[in-house]
């Protein structure tokens, strides 16, 4: 179906690779075919799935008259710090309010978000979760009364003009799918604000790609998430009445947040450095890690059984590790250990 796409800023690399896991495939897979999109490698610092969505983003912000993007997420927040450097890169101010306080060492995504220069307020999150569309306001406010205009950017660019980014993305899978004889699919993703499932299931329909996309949600519930996804399809639809009408049919792998947003369990640590040994592709332990993990445990649950192939979209969020680096101070010793022996 005919779909004209809203103005872009090239920055992310893309098409990126679609890579079969060969000895993932043998060792997790029973008899399916696991591929990963690797969209972490959208870039180097802006690496991930977020720099997707900012295309659409900031073309839209420029466009409007926009000079500064305030936008919000955790300390360790991906979107927050691929909005940093985007706006470094474009000349556009951003300004960060995060979920969370400071942390006392400045590390992973909080140290990116600094050198990019971004203006950043750490808030209790009680105080966040309640009043965050007050402080939207108040700092819109605060740059309008310096005579400049500052535009929102919802968590994780999730909204009906970040959903772009993976409907583009969809014509890339599809092309993919061409290239390595698949013929139907599962697709898997994690899922945080909802956006990137948002998009993966708008571009699936949208693009006649033969295959199911699920999320595998890191903090709410299946409930929050099958509305969110509906809500910012809707969003969208509104937003572009003359892109083409669809229906869409959220679906939501719910049972692997664990103890809650950014906390893994060392099932999760160990699942990481399994499979960084395996295949050398690393995942984090807010994001891919839980949803890989949740995949895996689907797979094995016969979830998948009616399709021979699994695509699992790597969001990113390599920096996520490096702050939570001593859960694998056991898996260093022991290789440290089986170094020395050999």
């Amino acid at each position: 179906m005919a779909l004209h796409y809203p103005r872009k800023i090239k920055l992310a690399q893309t098409p990126t690779p679609l890579q079969y896991l060969e000895r993932a495939s043998r060792e997790w897979g029973h008899g399916h075919r696991l591929w990963v999109k690797r969209d972490d490698l959208t870039g180097c610092t802006l690496s991930g799935n977020k720099v997707r969505k900012l295309e659409f983003i900031t073309a839209h912000a420029i466009d409007n008259g926009f000079d500064t993007l305030l936008t919000c997420g955790g300390v360790q927040s991906n979107h927050c710090r691929a909005t940093a450097l985007v706006g470094a890169q474009l000349g556009l101010g951003v300004h960060l309010l995060l979920r969370g306080e400071a942390p006392g060492e400045a590390d992973g995504n909080f140290l990116l978000d600094h050198l990019a220069g971004a203006q950043i307020n750490c808030y209790d999150p009680a105080y966040f979760v309640r009043e965050i569309d007050a402080l939207f306001r108040h700092w819109q406010e605060d740059y309008a009364a310096r005579g400049r205009r500052a535009m929102v950017v919802p968590t994780g660019g999730s909204d009906g003009i970040g959903a772009w980014g993976y409907i583009a993305a969809c014509e890339e899978l599809a092309a993919d799918f061409r290239a390595a004889g698949i013929g139907q699919a599962h697709i898997v993703t994690a899922t945080g604000s909802g956006g990137t499932q948002a998009g993966l299931t708008l571009g699936a329909a949208l693009h006649q790609l033969p295959a199911t996309v699920w999320g595998v949600n890191v903090c709410d519930n299946a409930r929050y998430f099958l509305d969110k996804v509906a809500s910012d399809a809707a969003e969208w639809q509104r937003r572009y009445p003359d892109a083409p009408a669809v229906s869409v049919t959220p679906r939501v792998l719910d049972g692997y947040v664990g103890e809650g947003y950014a906390i893994a369990s060392p099932a999760v640590f160990e699942l990481i450095a399994d499979l960084s040994r395996l295949e050398g592709l690393v995942l984090d332990p807010v994001y891919t890690g839980k949803a890989f993990a949740g995949m895996l445990a689907e797979i094995a649950d016969g979830r998948f059984a009616d399709c021979r192939d699994i695509v699992f979209v790597h969001t990113g969020g390599i920096f996520g590790l490096f702050p939570q680096k001593s859960a694998f101070d056991a898996t260093v010793a022991a290789a440290a250990k089986s170094a020395d022996r050999a």
